[in-house]
């Protein structure tokens, strides 16, 4: 079933594109990072799932249903969201702040205290949200989109402010909701630590999409090269995979295409005086800084005809 589906959808304001063309299926229980520069078009597909702006052109479905229309409203409590910058009233506490939103969802309160216990809030609930670090004021919005167990959470920048182990618990808590047929969608600049947490990647750039698949996918059609480090004195590469090669401190560093990597690792396992041999793919920030780039070129190369 799809949780969220996106045909063609256009959003312009004043005449520029911030979505072009958008085609989007997202399945329950599937985790999407949604990536790209400021202004790439990411809030605006949020706004579109939540359905607090309407497409230009082409169809948003959420649940089945336009979200804009009236009869989608008491869907609305299935989606929980958190914005990139979280506010809330400086002089209620941590409790009280979830327990209005509770409210205003339509969800017990008494489920209130297991969720701040849930992001590490507890011990804080009776503080006043003006006491609150910026870290803490995102684990009460992180709270507070988790409401009423939602089956669509949209997550714009969630991890700002959070420090590298709240970052882990974090990312633990979206395995879980996975597990639970929660559907995700994760906006986020801090790419290093995400790709292992996510099924697909979807990359925008001013308004348009650059590209979309899983990691192995990505790196399918980014077709970026295989860093191969070796370790070990007195290396002495086979004459074809020298041309590759670059000293580095102790050891050799190789360059080969992803097709290539198997039967060149075969060829050095053998090599005397090797001592380690270490395999990196392209990283998902690799990945994400290959089809921006890309995306530039192109756009230099259509300027320099015009």
């Amino acid at each position: 079933m799809n949780i969220v589906e996106l045909e063609q959808v256009q959003k312009r304001y004043q005449g520029v594109d911030a979505l072009a063309g958008l085609d989007l299926q997202l399945k329950q229980g599937e985790v999407l990072g949604l990536f790209g520069h400021n202004g790439a078009g990411k809030t605006t597909t949020i706004k579109l799932i939540l359905g607090l702006i309407q497409a230009s052109r082409g169809q948003v479905r959420v649940f089945g249903e336009d979200p804009c229309q009236s009869a989608a409203r008491q869907k609305r409590r299935q989606l929980g969201f958190l914005q990139e910058n979280v506010s809330f009233y400086e002089q209620l506490t941590g409790l009280e702040v979830l327990r209005y939103f509770a409210r205003l969802k339509g969800v017990k309160v008494s489920e209130c205290p297991r969720l701040l216990q849930q992001v590490g809030l507890d011990s804080a609930a009776g503080r006043r949200v003006k006491t609150y670090s910026k870290g803490m004021r995102q684990r009460l919005g992180l709270a507070q989109a988790l409401l009423g167990e939602p089956k669509l959470l949209l997550l714009d920048e969630p991890t700002v402010g959070l420090d590298p182990i709240a970052t882990q618990d974090f990312y633990h808590r979206i395995a879980q909701l996975k597990e639970q047929g929660c559907t995700v969608v994760l906006c986020s600049h801090v790419l290093p630590g995400v790709e292992k947490y996510i099924d697909r990647a979807l990359i925008l750039g001013k308004g348009h999409l650059l590209a979309e698949g899983s990691i192995p996918e990505l790196r399918a059609q980014a077709e970026l090269p295989v860093t191969l480090n070796l370790q070990g004195e007195g290396l002495s590469l086979p004459e074809p995979l020298q041309a590759r090669a670059t000293a580095q401190g102790s050891g050799v560093q190789l360059q080969v295409h992803q097709r290539d990597k198997m039967a060149v690792m075969q060829q050095l396992m053998g090599l005397e005086g090797l001592t380690d041999l270490e395999l990196h793919l392209p990283s998902l920030e690799d990945l994400y800084t290959h089809f921006i780039a890309g995306q530039a070129k192109g756009s230099d190369a259509l300027e320099a005809t015009l």
